[in-house]
């Protein structure tokens, strides 16, 4: 059967198929613990769950205008118009199925064949299939650990061509927890300026910041009509499994990105829209101040191991180099796996080899756990 040869390029992202693995042990009686969630372990917060019942019980069950309710959209140009110093409205604002089709349909809506997206590593899993699945052709800049991953102008500046179309950033970053510096940033504003190329900035863990402070890239001057957000309720208000993400841009491209919408899903479930119109009003600090504990408490941890990382500054993330036990990054997840029952995610899933992600989105006892289990393992082949 001749299928599209494009999708068949793409490869099954290997954070699903560790998951299948470990769920697949699990099933048959081992313990296994799972450190690879990209989610937050807390449920959704009352307010949002009570607010999409209401809508229910409304009769807010029709479609909604395919790019989102008004007031959502309102509600979101008002609040990425405060963070980033810019003035945004409902026109510059779609309401999509989750941040990874927000990110999908701005590809759609930005790429002609042959059109080079740069993507820096290491980086999210979905990135490069998406990028090819819309026609585009990914270019991986690898990030140095030794700079603790923030993105260097020279190197960047070697990879643009005259097929560049954009430059995908994600602050503060999965897979690492690294927050974007300024100058970093403003480095890749002077690039996008210069080439007149698109940055698509992803932000979806923009609240999940420790030290430091996170800028959109938007925010510097001339890059408002050359930014598009993307963004999601999933990682700050545990909203995951509700599927509602955000793309905000300039009127050109938000434009298309309605209009993909349209013609794809429609409208975002019409209860979560009024379920995410309610979570601006949430106070999410204590499970930011959970997280912060636990990102201090994997850190000693870590250290009295003496793993070789980067404090992360944000997301929910540690990003370790195992290139000492003389194994493949994957090998050694299969490894940590089958011997002593902890799931990880090999780096070059990430398009960084050498390294593994571990997630701190679980409870304090099952990270107690996990870094029992990650130490005896280490020390098991120190000797």
């Amino acid at each position: 059967m001749n299928l599209s040869e494009k999708i068949k390029s793409v490869e099954q992202s290997i954070t699903l198929a560790l998951n299948a693995k470990a769920i697949e042990l699990e099933k048959k009686g081992e313990d296994i613990i799972k450190l690879t969630a990209g989610e937050p372990d807390f449920n959704t917060p009352k307010p949002i769950v009570e607010a999409a019942y209401e809508a229910l019980k409304a009769g807010k069950t029709k479609y909604t205008a395919s790019s989102g309710i008004i007031e959502l959209r309102d509600k979101i140009a008002k609040y990425i118009s405060k963070r980033t110093n810019n003035n945004y409205n409902s026109d510059n604002v779609v309401v999509t199925n989750g941040g990874k089709q927000a990110l999908f349909n701005v590809l759609m809506a930005i790429t002609n064949p042959g059109d080079e997206i740069l993507v820096l590593d290491p980086s999210w899993v979905s990135y490069e299939a998406q990028i090819i699945m819309t026609g585009g052709t990914p270019v991986h800049i690898p990030l140095d650990f030794e700079n603790g991953f923030q993105p260097d102008k020279k190197k960047i500046k070697r990879y643009i061509t005259p097929k560049t179309k954009a430059i995908l950033i994600n602050s503060p970053n999965n897979p690492t927890g690294m927050v974007y510096s300024k100058e970093a940033l403003q480095d890749i504003a002077d690039i996008a300026k210069e080439h007149e190329i698109f940055v698509i900035s992803d932000e979806v863990y923009e609240l999940l910041v420790y030290e430091g402070t996170h800028y959109s890239i938007s925010s510097f001057e001339g890059m408002k009509e050359r930014t598009i957000i993307i963004n999601a309720f999933s990682k700050t208000w545990a909203m995951t499994g509700w599927r509602i993400g955000y793309v905000v841009g300039p009127n050109e491209i938000i434009s298309q990105v309605g209009k993909i919408q349209s013609h794809s899903t429609s409208n975002v479930n019409t209860p979560t829209q009024y379920a995410a119109l309610k979570a601006f009003d949430v106070d999410v600090y204590p499970m930011f101040q959970e997280f912060k504990k636990r990102r201090d408490y994997v850190a000693k941890r870590l250290e009295k191991m003496n793993l070789k990382f980067i404090l992360p500054n944000g997301a929910f993330y540690f990003f370790i180099s195992v290139d000492e036990f003389g194994y493949s990054d994957k090998e050694f997840s299969e490894k940590l796996l089958s011997e002593v029952g902890l799931a990880v995610v090999p780096g070059s899933g990430f398009y960084k080899k050498g390294f593994i992600r571990i997630s701190f989105a679980t409870s304090q006892e099952n990270l107690e756990n996990a870094l029992d289990r990650l130490e005896k393992f280490v020390m098991n082949f120190r000797g």
